[in-house]
């Protein structure tokens, strides 16, 4: 029986679907996001087809699994976050906001393959830009003399056909938000139009056994472009961060089936690319200045990696009725309740207090390990008082004011101590764990305490 076309309207930030259009998306906010797709349909329902399905066949889950031997990229930082090596057959999406950073990194990945093994075939394809534009990039990274196949086209059917033919290692789509399929009625970048042409690559990928990679484009929040599907779709989400104004890019692993998710490498941007940084500890408190008030050292996890990170904070008298609270790098929430718990439990007034609060080098902190680090610098800025220079701060603040213990704390001293540094605050759960002889600890068990380091 013939199709018929019905229209839907999807929004292109979400993918939420509407039985009519609508100024602005309910489910994600976003203003003049929604347009008009069309979408075929058969004529009949397919409970009413005669064919019947198949029987599923159950195994035991004890059993020879397929063993997957990881291509190595050359570069320590890709592997670490992929979890050992690029895993053949998997597909694997690359967010970041633009200029960032995201095909040079895919090209520097690509020219590192072709060059380490003769018989690995690497495809870069772009949709954004002419090939002389990405030999340019090419020139200047210096990878221009490695064999790796260059293409600029959007029509993922001559894609397919030319992949089909071909026994690619790597296959780098940049971007999905240019693919075109002829197929699906809608322009490029549409929600219909992501979720059909990656289906194609990745189903495409995993037959021929290839590493695809897909450079998505992100939104004004963060996320990436089109519908979530896509993150799903995908066995390794990748996202490029870092800020324009610093030099230093973090490469973090949200999504990762064949490795650890949170994992990161970090990179540092030159003028002949993207160059890795095997010690960031060392790099990111490179520019450190001792006896500074408000300044502390915090020994942090970041996936499997211990990192050493100067959290910077600012109080100054308020000139407004509400004052201000600025945070970068960190969560502007969890520096509310750290000086709410320090006025209840500590006595200290911030009411007419402007706070600064700074990740130094651009990263950005997640775990609530880093609230004891953070309480230290606010209250030694407010007191003007610095603390010592060789010290590295953890632990997590609760509401009632208890310093809770942290996951991997022996890591994380190690580095310290690797870096030089020898005391530390830690909570005070510390002395179960092996404790190192170079080191001093400090363990403190409530936020009061603290009150004590100040006077």
């Amino acid at each position: 029986m013939a199709k018929k076309s019905t229209v839907q309207y999807v929004c292109q930030t979400c993918g939420a679907v509407y039985p009519k259009w609508q100024g602005k998306c309910d489910s994600c906010g976003e203003w003049n996001s929604i347009t008009e797709e069309k979408v075929e349909q058969s004529g009949f329902s397919v409970l009413n087809t005669k064919k019947k399905g198949s029987l599923i066949e159950f195994v035991d889950l004890s059993g020879s699994t397929q063993s997957y031997e990881r291509l190595k990229t050359g570069i320590k930082e890709i592997d670490r976050v992929s979890g050992g090596g690029l895993v053949p057959g998997s597909a694997i999406l690359v967010g970041g906001d633009p200029g960032i950073g995201k095909s040079t990194l895919l090209l520097q990945i690509a020219a590192g393959v072709a060059q380490k093994k003769d018989n690995l075939e690497c495809f870069y394809i772009s949709g954004e830009e002419a090939i002389d534009q990405v030999r340019i990039r090419a020139q200047r990274l210096g990878v221009a003399s490695t064999p790796v196949k260059l293409a600029s086209t959007t029509e993922v059917k001559d894609i397919l056909a030319t992949l089909e033919k071909a026994n690619p290692s790597i296959v780098i789509i940049d971007s999905i938000q240019t693919m075109y399929l002829e197929d699906v009625e809608s322009t490029p970048g549409s929600v219909s139009q992501v979720r059909a042409c990656a289906y194609e690559l990745i189903k495409l990928a995993k037959k021929k056994g290839f590493v695809l990679f897909l450079v998505g484009h992100v939104t004004k929040q963060g996320a990436i472009a089109g519908p979530r599907i896509l993150e799903h779709m995908v066995d390794t989400v990748l996202y490029f961060e870092g800020e324009r104004g610093h030099h230093f890019r973090i490469l973090r692993a949200v999504k990762n089936r064949y490795g650890a998710t949170d994992e990161i490498g970090v990179f540092e941007m030159q003028d002949k690319g993207l160059e890795q940084v095997e010690n960031p500890s060392a790099l990111f408190l490179a520019e450190r200045q001792g006896n500074v008030s408000g300044s502390c050292v915090f020994a942090g996890i970041e996936g499997s990696r211990p990192l050493l990170v100067e959290i910077q904070a600012l109080v100054s008298q308020s000139g407004y009725s509400a004052p201000k609270r600025a945070v970068v790098g960190w969560d502007s929430n969890r520096l509310a309740m750290i000086l709410a718990v320090l006025e209840a439990r500590c006595g200290y007034n911030f009411s007419s207090q402007d706070v600064y609060l700074n990740i130094a080098g651009g990263l950005k902190i997640s775990e609530p390990a880093a609230d004891l680090a953070v309480a230290m610098a606010v209250i030694s800025s407010l007191s003007n008082k610095p603390l010592p220079s060789d010290m590295v701060i953890f632990g997590e603040i609760g509401l009632s004011g208890e310093i809770r213990a942290v996951t991997q704390p022996a890591l994380r001293l190690k580095e310290a101590a690797k870096l030089g540094f020898s005391s530390a605050i830690v909570p005070s759960s510390f002395g179960k764990e092996k404790k190192l002889d170079t080191m001093s600890y400090y363990e403190i068990g409530n936020v009061h305490r603290l009150i004590n380091w100040f006077n």
